[in-house]
């Protein structure tokens, strides 16, 4: 079997060139290696002399037996012929027999248990050319020159491509989190014919999202971050981070948080700090179901069961459990507190130790699913709206007249007047669930996206109604905004990866709060609200004095002829 495949000669020279030119080390020298020959002939020959050693020296020993001469006792060819026995077996054994043996494995669809490589060390990275203006437009200046594919990654390349080794074993196997990166980058590219000009693969630490955040990486995708602020809230001045890709979003936040400023500030409340889930259950009648549900919300009972719960983490502390009937299945909503963390999965173990005791009780009880769609996670549902979900924010702030004269270029009775026919009318009109609001998502995306929060739980965080009024005679404007079901976090998930953790730092919330556990969560969510009630007063405002599309036009559009930009 071919399984090992030589670069090309211009490859080879320019390996060989690479290697007199700095003082790195060199390849490790391989079976492959072992005679100036194609492989295959190097395979053929040490097979043929394997056999012929083998099938000499069991007829001289059979000899040997029947007229009962010594075995020990051997001549020159005897000897020659044990040499090339144990040299053709140990080529053999560390490279065809191996190789072979890998085929056989990978045929099963099983995992292989050799590596085809040593694993190196991550080759340091050379240094980037100067920065161009504007690289992320994706120029052919600044299209990213991938490095030369070697000896060794060719061979694991092939069998990717071939099938043979599975793409996602690539890390445990190599011990290179970067080097599997580029290796299944680049089985991609032949696969599919596409190089992927454009998408970084290098500057990254492919290490750090490995079994926790992202499988089978192949490069990252740039994304600019923009700073709003000073956002004045709660008598604290903080610089808001939003990773976003649309125009005006931050300019527009800015201004917003500049209109909060020179009125003093803004001020919030957390109403609710709860994480929930709700598995869905079977029962063999509803009878038996309504037995379960009274089980649950017996108060005599919520002792034991919240000893269940808690016992999942230090962190977790079950609040309350609300139960649903529909026919025979029940569907049980835990809430509870996680700490500083988002809480899925700590919420999600202590759901199975409740639901492992219940079986004793109710050995009939059927778990379908450890989420019924009742917890409701990353999707638009009333039960978020109403009972709240993660953390429920009310932030508020009042506008002076001359302010929103001076910086938001309206008037409050426009204001006013434009909320609720816009934000509270066109929203009911639309049956709008959660959307009493003029974009709320775009703040909550770009704020997540930079602090390393999920994204997909934009869905239920951008839940929020917002509410302007006059106040103060008619003078200034008195506006806020509730957000029932902001899910937030400062520890786990991406919020560890470097850059999310520069975000989180620059607003003083990165990691577990020490003095008092949950507190850096719940701050990072007023955070969220304010910048939230930033971005609408902006907008509403731009919408009131008819200033929109003009400001899209002028920060939202690009200047620049990309008709020549590479497809």
């Amino acid at each position: 079997m071919d399984v090992r495949r030589r670069l090309p000669p211009s490859s080879a020279a320019a390996a060989r060139a690479r290697r007199h030119a700095k003082p790195a080390p060199t390849n490790q020298v391989q079976a492959s290696d072992a005679l100036p020959l194609p492989i295959r002939h190097t395979n053929l020959l040490f097979s043929a002399l394997f056999a012929a050693s083998l099938v000499f020296l069991m007829r001289r020993w059979r000899e040997k037996v029947r007229l009962s001469s010594p075995l020990h006792v051997v001549d020159l060819a005897e000897i020659t012929a044990i040499v090339g026995l144990v040299a053709s077996l140990i080529y053999l054994i560390s490279f065809f027999g191996i190789a072979f043996v890998q085929s056989i494995v990978s045929s099963n669809d099983e995992e292989d248990d050799f590596i085809l490589s040593p694993a190196a060390p991550a080759p340091t990275p050379a240094s980037a050319p100067a920065p161009k203006l504007c690289s992320l437009l994706g120029s052919t200046d600044s299209a990213e020159k991938l490095p030369e594919v070697t000896a060794d990654d060719e061979e694991i390349i092939a069998s990717v491509v071939a099938g043979k080794t599975p793409s996602y074993v690539l890390e445990s196997k190599l011990g290179d989190c970067r080097r599997a990166a580029g290796i299944r980058r680049e089985a991609l590219r032949r696969t599919t014919g596409r190089a992927m000009e454009g998408l970084p693969l290098d500057g990254f630490d492919y290490a750090s999202i490995l079994g926790q955040c992202c499988e089978l990486p192949v490069g990252y995708v740039q994304l600019p971050v923009g700073i709003a602020g000073p956002l004045l809230l709660d008598g604290r001045q903080y610089y808001v981070p939003m990773a976003t890709t649309e125009g005006c979003l931050v300019a527009s936040t800015n201004r917003g948080c500049k209109a909060i400023m020179e009125s003093g500030g803004a001020s919030s409340v957390v109403l609710r700090d709860g994480m929930t889930r709700a598995p869905a259950l079977r029962l063999p009648s509803a009878r038996r179901a309504a037995e379960l549900k009274a089980y649950m919300e017996e108060p005599n009972n919520f002792e034991t069961i919240s000893l269940m719960f808690n016992k999942s983490s230090r962190f977790a502390r079950l609040q309350d459990v609300h139960c649903a009937l529909a026919g025979r299945n029940l569907y049980m909503r835990f809430s509870c507190s996680t700490g500083d963390a988002m809480g899925m999965n700590m919420v999600s173990k202590g759901v199975q130790n409740v639901l492992d005791y219940l079986q004793s009780d109710f050995p009939d009880m059927d778990v379908i699913s450890i989420s019924g769609n009742f917890c409701a996670d990353k999707k638009p549902a009333a039960v978020n709206w109403i009972e709240g979900r993660g953390k429920s924010v009310v932030c508020e702030a009042i506008i002076k007249e001359e302010v929103v004269k001076k910086v938001l270029k309206t008037n409050v009775p426009a204001l006013v007047e434009l909320n609720m026919i816009k934000n509270l009318v066109g929203s009911a009109v639309a049956g709008a669930l959660g959307g009493f609001n003029a974009h709320a998502s775009n703040i909550v995306s770009a704020v997540f996206i930079a602090t390393g929060q999920d994204p997909a739980q934009n869905v239920e965080s951008s839940h929020c109604i917002t509410m302007m009024e006059a106040t103060n005679d008619g003078k200034d404007l008195h506006v806020s905004v509730t957000m029932p079901s902001i899910e937030v976090g400062t520890v786990g998930g991406g919020t560890q990866l470097a850059s999310q953790a520069a975000c989180l730092d620059l607003l003083g919330v990165k990691g577990a709060s020490m003095e008092s556990p949950g507190a850096n969560a719940r701050l990072l969510a007023t955070i969220v609200a304010g910048a939230v009630l930033a971005g609408e007063l902006s907008l509403m405002s731009a919408l009131a004095a008819g200033q929109l599309v003009k400001s899209h036009m002028k920060y939202n559009r690009s200047g620049k002829d990309l008709s020549k930009r590479v497809p």
